[in-house]
């Protein structure tokens, strides 16, 4: 069964969308079946995979709302060689509209219930803050990934994610998890980034990637060419580092698989 993935940040900017589209492509490259699922109603992660979202056929709306099957609403051809779920501004309407759903958190997780098996990794790209459409996101992952400047005030809204992660187990997703923490836009020459580094590790400790994202200009200028970065420049230091944190998780997961058969 794959596994999903809910890459979650209630504070903006903090390249949680750039995380999103080159975490999906890095694990495509490795053979894996990958799909990308975009509840931001920006649709940045839409664009950042080479799709219209002006033109495409279906979105998470389709999916949340009207319940389409998911093969019915998926984008096959992306420029990461993922299967994408679009989003565009009716991704708003849904929002809306589903507050006078019955269960209407449970939508996309009943929606991938039959399909989870045709993935190996399923990557949800929340929007930046906590509305129906994350509380979907979190119902139906079993594990938040947390990208994450090393600033002072990102340390606020890690504190506040956590919490409400906490909240959300005791409600809706009693197995809900952390999956790990990124630290993105990593600047090793300031001094500031290097503490809060430090701080994540004493409280986090190896949920914590090895992997860090640095500032990088093709990490930036990607996204306005359709493409993840791999595939702008596969020589950058932003690819390099997105491909370095697929395989940190690989092997995670597989440690993690060995432990349970071990104890079995």
């Amino acid at each position: 069964m794959g596994k999903v993935i809910a890459i979650a940040n209630q504070k903006g900017g903090v390249g949680k969308t750039t995380t999103a589209v080159n975490l999906a492509a890095s694990m495509a490259a490795t053979k894996r079946k990958v799909l990308l699922i975009d509840l931001d109603p920006q649709g940045n992660a839409t664009m950042g995979s080479g799709v219209d979202k002006y033109e495409v056929h279906a979105t998470a709306y389709e999916l949340l709302v009207d319940e389409k099957p998911l093969p019915e609403v998926i984008v096959t051809e992306t420029a990461g060689g993922y299967h994408l779920v679009a989003a565009n501004s009716d991704v708003t309407a849904a929002e809306v509209r589903l507050l006078d759903v019955f269960a209407r958190e449970l939508r996309l997780r009943n929606a991938l219930k039959n399909f989870r098996d045709h993935y190996d990794f399923v990557f949800i790209d929340c929007p930046p803050s906590l509305n129906m459409l994350t509380v979907n996101a979190m119902a139906a992952a079993d594990s938040v990934l947390v990208p994450m400047q090393c600033e002072y005030y990102a340390l606020e809204g890690l504190t506040a994610l956590v919490d409400t992660i906490g909240k959300l187990q005791s409600v809706i997703n009693a197995d809900l998890k952390i999956e790990g923490i990124l630290r993105t836009m990593y600047d090793p020459r300031n001094r500031l980034a290097n503490d809060v580094s430090e701080q994540l590790k004493r409280h986090f400790g190896d949920k914590v990637y090895r992997a860090v994202i640095p500032r990088n200009v093709r990490l930036a200028e990607a996204p306005s060419f359709g493409a993840p970065v791999m595939y702008y420049d596969k020589s950058s230091t932003g690819a390099k580092a997105y491909l370095a944190l697929a395989g940190e998780i690989l092997r995670r997961a597989e440690k993690k698989s060995n432990k349970n058969t071990a104890s079995v």
